[in-house]
């Protein structure tokens, strides 16, 4: 941690990592949180609300303070925000030295209530992304995140999880002088699950939510194409989402209903057992910040192919050392055959991908952020990776 810590942060996202469709964003946020909070913070997470969650609640730490569903979020924290500075409001007890603004596309504008006490964690952008919000809304969306949200957080420090995501806010016209990289931090699996055998036949995981940009259908696709080749491959598809109905009918039209599990939302130890039994995870979502789930699956030296299209991938995939990247469905299929065909290879990329992932903790990146709060609290500004 910096030699000045804040003492007080308040972070704004619009989920928290026990809402049904939360995901790696959410618990960088909350994970980072917890070690700010165990550090000596007074950490407070304003989010929206979802069936049975309180308005209020405690975990790791973390004060969370809900309100608002997936749009109404920005208004209500908005709301809560102003009120706040006049000692009003579910927000008037949090006197924050900074405030973390995750932008998932849409920012909440804390810059207008802090000033440049704001800092704007960017995962990535979100351009692939906004047309499955239909065609107007994602024009509005993709000019605020584009053209308004730059232009309004000109002086302010942006915080992101990547070097490619780095570069696409700098093409965005982001000083990277003002962008800080903060990578992802890993939890330690259950120790039992390390132990356990690897799957005696071809076993692929997918460790995704289960959203349209996710593109679970190329792996469905893979499996489908490569079964004639491996009757006993198997899929494991760990995660749960809204377009699950649609990847289970897809899965029944390529007529691998028998060969993929669907397992939805797991706890964390039987999800590293499923990882554990792998031979390789397909990750072929359409845009990654990061991918977290490539650091998991290396712990259990499980690698991953995905897209370098994808942008965080090529940070958090040594192509041809702790994983392949891959161009297009085609290639994905390829060499997915060629990883389940290789022992040699499959060991040698997972050796060196576990020893990728125990560089990562979410202790070092708790102190990078620290760094970098600590300096914005100072009225300074940070650029580059972000180093323990």
């Amino acid at each position: 941690m910096s030699d000045h810590p804040v003492r007080s942060v308040l972070l704004l996202c619009w989920r928290d990592t026990e809402h049904p469709q939360g995901g790696g964003s959410e618990a960088y946020l909350q994970r980072i949180g917890a070690q700010l909070a165990a550090s000596g913070a007074a950490v407070t997470l304003r989010t929206a609300r979802y069936p049975g969650a309180g308005r209020r609640s405690v975990r790791d730490g973390v004060r969370i303070s809900r309100g608002g569903g997936p749009y109404s979020v920005y208004i209500l924290a908005g709301l809560a925000m102003v009120a706040a500075r006049v000692g009003l409001g579910p927000l008037r007890h949090v006197k924050p030295d900074v405030v973390i603004d995750s932008q998932n596309g849409l920012p909440f504008l804390a810059r207008l209530a802090y000033g440049r006490r704001s800092v704007l964690l960017v995962h990535h952008c979100h351009r692939e992304q906004w047309p499955v919000a239909g065609r107007r809304l994602a024009r509005i969306g993709w000019f605020v995140e584009s053209r308004l949200s730059p232009a309004l957080h000109r002086r302010n420090q942006y915080v992101t999880v990547s070097l490619p995501s780095m570069r696409e806010l700098v093409d965005l016209g982001v000083d990277p002088e003002r962008i800080a990289v903060v990578r992802n931090g890993v939890d330690e699996p259950p120790a039992e699950t390390l132990t356990e055998p690897r799957s005696a036949t071809p076993r692929v995981v997918v460790l995704s939510r289960l959203v349209p940009h996710k593109q679970i259908e190329d792996a469905l696709d893979a499996v489908a194409a490569l079964a004639p080749r491996y009757p006993q491959l198997r899929l494991d598809v760990v995660g749960g989402g809204w377009w699950q109905d649609r990847l289970v009918a897809h899965a029944a039209a390529l007529g691998i209903s028998d060969a993929v599990t669907f397992h939805g939302h797991v706890d964390d130890v039987a999800k590293h057992h499923l990882v554990q039994q792998a031979w390789v995870q397909v990750l072929p979502s359409r845009k990654e910040g990061w991918g977290l789930a490539v650091i998991e699956a290396a712990q259990h030296q499980v690698p991953t192919i995905g897209y370098r299209s994808a942008g965080g991938l090529c940070d958090s995939i040594v192509d041809g050392v702790t994983g392949l990247l891959v161009s297009d469905r085609t290639e994905l299929v390829d060499r997915l055959d060629e990883l389940l065909a290789d022992e040699v290879l499959r060991a040698e990329l997972g050796h060196k991908a576990a020893a990728r992932a125990a560089e990562f903790s979410w202790r070092q990146s708790a102190d990078a952020m620290g760094t970098v709060l600590a300096a914005v609290s100072d009225g300074r500004r940070v650029g580059g990776l972000i180093a323990d």
